[in-house]
């Protein structure tokens, strides 16, 4: 299967996805903020999602460019397990937006994890975003690929932008 989604499939497509993975899930994306998705009837933050996908046992990676805004950090700050649990990377090059599920699945695409590009925004505010989901085994293991040399820093010796990453990639 390989599905072209765009605009608000993007959460309704993608962010519910990761509420139902079983073993992993990867994250990178350029811009993190706050982001709110429907819980039943409500909204709650994706990072109660994730909370509870840590606390079920998934494992979860998330990479990223940039620190994120205020309203995500106190939103964190709710959330102890995450401190702990959560997998976090800074890499300043990181401008790809990829979600990879239990290695089975992929999103590529050009959202952003956002409210405006993934989340809950109503349609005059919500960012024109397109990407492919796919569960193509040669797309999802070039995906999970790419994540994982950057999370294991095989591009940090080449790297120019050392002086921007506050969280630093360790080389292995």
């Amino acid at each position: 299967m390989i599905e072209y989604i765009a605009d608000k499939e993007h959460y309704t497509k993608v962010l519910e996805r990761c509420a139902k993975v079983r073993h992993d899930l990867w994250i990178g994306t350029a811009d993190l903020k706050d982001l709110y998705v429907a819980h039943g009837t409500e909204s709650e933050p994706f990072l109660a999602v994730l909370d509870r996908l840590l606390r079920q046992g998934v494992e979860i990676r998330l990479l990223h460019a940039k620190e994120p805004g205020e309203n995500f950090r106190e939103d964190f700050d709710r959330y102890p397990g995450l401190w702990s649990r959560l997998e976090r990377r800074l890499c300043p090059r990181v401008h790809f937006k990829l979600l990879v599920f239990d290695c089975a699945e992929v999103y590529i695409g050009s959202a952003n994890l956002t409210g405006a590009g993934i989340g809950m925004k109503g349609d005059t505010t919500r960012n024109f975003e397109a990407g492919i989901l796919t569960d193509n085994p040669r797309l999802v293991d070039a995906a999970a690929e790419h994540i994982d040399g950057i999370w294991q820093g095989r591009h940090c010796t080449k790297c120019r932008r050392k002086s921007f990453c506050g969280d630093r990639i360790n080389i292995r």
